[in-house]
């Protein structure tokens, strides 16, 4: 197993320091602030290690209030709001320095019987005869900067379309849609809530990377920053996020500093998974 990955899980193996309380940390590479996926993926795992087993967390909603410390652990509080015959609700606040800075509802539910359909799976080229993301990246950062970036990530990402970086080099490429495979690089315990908080970890990779691709932008570029808002997602099916899956992105707006995207998984064989919104704080000088 790849040693980030190794990192990862362990991030998401919250600490218990009282009923309802959890404690998390981030990684020992700082970074400024902490990444929006691994507050939600660890508000997820404080959630769901309060409701039953035999309930799958279905949906999310959440809200990205202040930026996190890297510095110091994040604390999660936990509201039992409810728990009825077949459906369970929590609220999470993720709290440092005596502030909110996420919270999160998650709603869980037994498994039912009912009616169904789903969106089809759009054409894309097989994971295997995608680039590494290694073999992507090194031609634009170099094949250093390319190694150390890919060595962080516990995911295999392989794009079907282009890199912000590449629509920057030639306008022509930009595009509101973007499609990604991707997997954690190493296998996984068989825990449907661990995948489902990978899941969503890895939900906030590259979802706003589409509203910055359809304008040939990228992160730093024309004094371009931004920071994730809020962001929904809902779980239809299991899944497993150590096999291949296809996180297929568009943005239908942008405007007044903000920016919408979003995304829907599906496994190989074509089935929908999971369903994600997310919209952002995007600011550019144009310099």
């Amino acid at each position: 197993m790849k040693e980030s990955l190794k990192e990862l899980l362990d991030l998401l193996d919250l600490e218990q320091i009282e009923n309802d309380i959890f404690r998390g940390r981030s990684p020992e590479e700082r970074q400024q602030r902490v990444f929006g996926g691994q507050v939600a993926g660890q508000a997820l795992v404080a959630a769901g290690r309060t409701v039953p087993p035999n309930r799958q967390v279905h949906s999310l909603h959440a809200y990205f209030i202040r930026p996190g410390d890297p510095l110091v652990p994040i604390v999660y509080t936990v509201d039992r709001v409810r728990d009825g015959r077949s459906f369970t609700t929590r609220r999470v606040l993720a709290i440092q320095h005596g502030k909110a800075i996420f919270s999160l509802s998650a709603s869980f539910q037994v498994e039912e019987e009912g009616i169904t359909h789903q969106a089809v799976m759009p054409e894309a080229p097989a994971p295997e005869t995608l680039p590494t993301a290694r073999e992507r990246f090194a031609p634009l950062w170099g094949a250093e900067l390319a190694e150390k970036w890919v060595s962080r990530r516990p995911f295999d990402v392989r794009h079907a379309t282009p890199l912000t970086w590449e629509a920057i080099k030639d306008p022509s490429l930009a595009t509101p849609v973007s499609s990604v495979w991707l997997r954690v690089d190493g296998e996984l315990p068989d825990d449907p809530l661990l995948h489902v908080c990978l899941m969503t970890y890895a939900s906030d990779m590259t979802l706003l990377d589409t509203v910055l691709l359809n304008h040939a932008l990228a992160w730093g570029e024309k004094g371009t920053m931004g920071a994730s808002l809020d962001h929904a997602m809902w779980f239809h099916r299991p899944f497993r996020a150590d096999d291949w899956l296809l996180y297929q992105q568009d943005t239908p707006f942008a405007g007044n500093a903000r920016g919408l995207a979003r995304g829907q998984v599906f496994t190989r064989d074509g089935q929908l998974v999971v369903s994600v919104m997310q919209e952002g704080l995007i600011r550019t000088t144009g310099a």
